[in-house]
């Protein structure tokens, strides 16, 4: 398991996942209201990449991420 602080690497990092393998990855989010913590877990059942953050603004982030793999789902 991989944990990353930085944004850009852990997006990097997951494009470069789901272009070597599409049909196995998974995108996972959880939120955790109490301590207001966002979760992010992109995993290919071998390669498990971690992000967690409590910044609001990483959630525009996570949009633009999550529509940049829905693209290259629907594109295939």
């Amino acid at each position: 398991m991989t944990y990353f602080t930085n944004w850009d690497e852990f997006a990097k990092a997951a494009e470069r996942l789901h272009s070597a393998n599409p049909d196995k990855c998974r995108f996972v989010t959880k939120y955790n209201h109490t301590a207001g913590k966002l979760i992010l877990k992109f995993t290919d059942d071998v390669v498990c990449l971690q992000y967690s953050t409590t910044q609001l603004q990483d959630v525009k982030k996570l949009e633009k991420l999550s529509s940049t793999f829905l693209r290259q789902v629907v594109t295939q």
